[in-house]
């Protein structure tokens, strides 16, 4: 099954392979490693980006080996044919003993689909796939106000986990475990599934809008219940014991004051904003592995990719990335405050340290669940309304395994 996924999907979709911030001058590279694949992005002399499988042709040896920096050429370490920043082959050893002619300026890297959208640099595998901005609709239109490529990636984390990369994208699919993993989040957030709203697309992309700035109904509070609501409050000059018995109107006069005083406090974000995206949190999951969870000061990337050999692990990507406010040198992150300025990669095996306490949590359940999924017990998930977009995921999975996409 793992080999079939990477046949006929993971070969054929978009995916996210490093930041446009990573690369601004001609010469400098990121790779990005997907399953046994590394691909390798470049900004060209002419400062255009261009992707490319990162095989030298010559004898396949690996051509880059580091994450990112700055090369003029690329220059293989087996028997030093070097590539410039287009890929084309500029210099090699004995250029006259070769049955074809002289291989330089004919011979050139493997080229790939590239583009770039929300900050991020995206490879595709799959040289008919549809352009980029085809494939995310309508997220790409209906995120365009939160201004991504403009932000800061303070937090920058990786993780191998003890389990397939599905059961994490399942988790984020549905909103069904707030109550029972996340229940500190209903002091602040509304997580009644009557009060959210799910959208699926076409595209195989689902969208969740959860009310923020006040308790939820699960909560059974009237009055504004602790931090952090109390704490965004008082930032923005409101008196948390002014909303006693009608702690639900704090959204609304969180929303007033962020538009009032915003811009001033150097927030200049909030002008491109709706009101509710100033206090709500628009969750995405794009297929068919990336999770986006915006909010007005701040958004995560969730990303579970396949191991490169065994199907009852991954590789997990939590990134946090923060608008640039004037004045503002620290900011809250899901480990803590952060200066802001681009986060170190830090990578380890999960349970060597902490991910987020909200990622901790789903995680925890993910291993355990994987050792549940291998049960011969176990036939197929019981899924109530709410989580109708673990199933659709599936069935688009599934779709492009059959060849029905």
């Amino acid at each position: 099954f793992m080999q079939k996924e990477w046949d006929h999907m993971w070969t054929r979709v978009w995916h996210v392979g490093g930041l446009v911030s990573q690369i601004p001058e001609p010469g400098d590279f990121i790779t990005h490693s997907i399953g046994r694949e590394s691909i390798l992005m470049v900004r060209t002399t002419s400062g255009a980006i261009k992707a490319f499988y990162n095989v030298c042709p010559h004898r396949g040896n690996r051509l880059v080996h580091a994450e990112e920096g700055s090369l003029e050429r690329f220059v293989c370490s087996y028997h030093s044919w070097a590539f410039d920043s287009d890929g084309v082959l500029r210099d090699a050893q004995d250029p006259e003993d070769f049955a074809g002619g002289n291989p330089c300026g004919k011979v050139r890297l493997a080229e790939l689909q590239c583009d770039i959208w929300g900050g991020f640099v995206w490879f595709n595998m799959d040289p008919k796939a549809p352009p980029l901005r085809q494939y995310l609709d309508p997220i790409a239109t209906q995120l365009e106000a939160y201004q991504m490529e403009k932000c800061v990636r303070v937090m920058w984390l990786t993780a191998e986990v003890n389990c397939n990369w599905k059961v994490i994208h399942d988790n984020f699919n549905e909103s069904y475990h707030l109550p029972t993993l996340h229940r500190e989040l209903n002091t602040f957030i509304e997580d009644t599934y009557r009060e959210t709203q799910f959208d699926m697309y076409p595209s195989g992309h689902n969208r969740m809008l959860m009310m923020g700035g006040l308790p939820a109904h699960s909560s059974h509070q009237t009055d504004i219940p602790q931090a952090p609501l109390t704490d965004m409050l008082k930032f923005w000059g409101l008196d948390p014991a002014d909303f006693e018995g009608r702690a639900r109107e704090a959204r609304r006069a969180l929303q007033q004051a962020k538009r009032k005083l915003g811009p001033a406090r150097g927030f200049k974000h909030y002008e491109t904003l709706s009101d509710e995206q100033l206090t709500d949190y628009y969750h995405y999951t794009l297929f068919p592995n990336v999770s986006l969870t915006m909010s007005s000061d701040g958004w995560q990337v969730l990303r579970p990719e396949p191991h490169p050999t065994d199907p009852e692990k991954c590789i997990f990507d939590h990134w946090f990335f923060v608008p640039v406010v004037e004045g503002q040198e620290q900011v809250e992150t899901p480990i803590g405050l952060l200066p802001v300025e681009p986060g170190e990669h830090q990578v380890f095996k999960h349970g060597e340290r902490s991910l987020g306490f909200v990622a901790d949590q789903d995680l925890s359940i993910a291993v355990g669940q994987q050792l549940g999924l291998a049960s011969r017990s176990f036939r197929d998930a019981y899924l109530s309304n709410q989580e109708g977009r673990v199933r659709r995921y599936h069935e688009v999975l599934n779709d492009y395994l059959e060849g029905r996409r």
